[in-house]
């Protein structure tokens, strides 16, 4: 049989590559007969890892991480009807099992049946089921008919991988954001965050046909990225507040629609850059939303957060300006984003050059021993999106 190697969650800031065991059909002591064995092509490190690996989460020690994976198949469940082995699939983070009501109305990113804490399940993720993560070479992925996407050519997939290996979660995640806060043609849209899923959100916005993208980040490196296909950019180190800089830009100090793409580890703007104000983002994008208007809500926020500055944010209380949305008729969208939603559709906007969206997430391949030194990099605000190449088929690829 073959071996298997993960990235392990060690404690805050450490992770390690480390010899795991090789995935079973199996879930507990049941036959997973629904399920997959994929051999990993591509997994990618995520800003929500970048949470559970500087310790604001409560991840426990040992957890292999990942939940942005593409594969192939090597081995499937005699229920598994659909899907062949040697099939290149994409693997959406949400695991869901297909039968609950949640998931017949859509709503994969809270399946019912595969977490016993709460709804909704993602691979190597705190309190998301505790399934096995995929940031590795081998890993198991249940009712498989239901969840994988398979890649209709297998030597276009290949062509493609850096682009495609993004419909795991962040392009989706950034277009569900753009889709919930109301961007389409000639919208003015503020996105929060120059991160990879910021970028990933302008990128989608550009594609739904606003008329204006703004990004806001403390990163001079993400900004210029955002910069590289074609969004304004506000530098929020700047003095002057994100309404004069938006004034400065469109002439009026508001916009159509904004989207949180930052979460709970929000930075100050300004004076306060440096120090962790949770619900920055969020107040700011209430201020400069137009009445009426919508606000997108990607960006996770968390139930338990270890590091937070104190009592109320430790269980995810914020000090949010509610009033102020309501007095401007805002509507909230929040969430993680139901992948399968959005992701067939956004697979064909690659395969037929509709969008080149590794390109604006500057998608970096590495292999897999070099993902703790992706951590750190990402930690230092790289304007990359790591993907990480267990078996070297990427670089073969290119």
């Amino acid at each position: 049989m073959a071996g298997n190697r993960g990235v392990v969650y060690l404690g805050p800031g450490k992770v390690e590559v480390q010899s795991i065991d090789y995935p079973k059909l199996a879930l507990g002591p049941r036959k997973c007969e629904h399920g997959v064995i994929l051999k990993i092509l591509s997994t990618n490190i995520c800003g929500s890892d970048q949470h559970m690996v500087r310790g604001r989460t409560t991840a426990p020690a040992g957890l292999v991480l990942g939940h942005e994976i593409t594969g192939q198949i090597v081995e499937k469940g005699r229920d598994v009807e659909f899907l062949s082995e040697g099939d290149i699939v994409s693997v959406p983070f949400n695991i869901a099992c297909g039968r609950c009501r949640n998931c017949k109305e859509g709503r994969t990113g809270i399946c019912l049946n595969v977490n016993p804490s709460r709804p909704g399940a993602a691979y190597g993720y705190v309190d998301m089921g505790g399934w096995v993560g995929g940031q590795a070479e081998y890993v198991m992925c249940p009712y498989a008919d239901f969840n994988l996407l398979k890649f209709p050519d297998r030597d276009q997939a290949m062509a493609k991988i850096r682009d495609l290996t993004l419909l795991s979660d962040i392009f989706p995640t950034g277009y569900h954001g753009a889709v919930t806060a109301g961007v389409g043609p000639g919208s003015i849209v503020y996105v929060a965050g120059a991160g990879p899923v910021g970028l990933a959100c302008a990128a989608s916005c550009h594609l739904l046909g606003a008329a204006v993208v703004i990004v806001g980040d403390l990163i001079d490196e993400r900004l210029a990225q955002a910069r590289s296909f074609g969004c304004q950019s506000v530098d929020l180190k700047q003095q002057a507040t994100l309404a004069e800089q938006i004034e400065q830009i469109l002439g009026v100090p508001e916009v159509d629609c904004a989207v949180d793409c930052v979460g709970f580890e929000a930075r100050g703007h300004g004076a306060e850059s440096g120090t962790e104000r949770p619900a920055t983002v969020l107040n700011s994008i209430m201020d400069i939303t137009r009445a009426g208007g919508a606000l997108g809500i990607p960006g996770l926020y968390v139930t338990g957060d270890p590091g937070a500055a104190d009592d109320a944010a430790k269980i995810g209380q914020l000090g949010i300006r509610i009033g102020l949305g309501w007095a401007k008729s805002h509507s909230l969208h929040t969430g993680q984003c139901p992948v399968m939603k959005y992701h067939r559709q956004l697979m064909n906007c690659i395969l037929y050059d509709k969008i080149q969206i590794a390109k604006a997430v500057n998608a970096t391949v590495i292999t897999l021993d070099e993902a703790p030194q992706g951590y750190e990099d990402f930690d230092k605000g790289a304007a990359k999106k790591f993907v990480l190449d267990p078996h070297g088929m990427l670089a073969a690829a290119a």
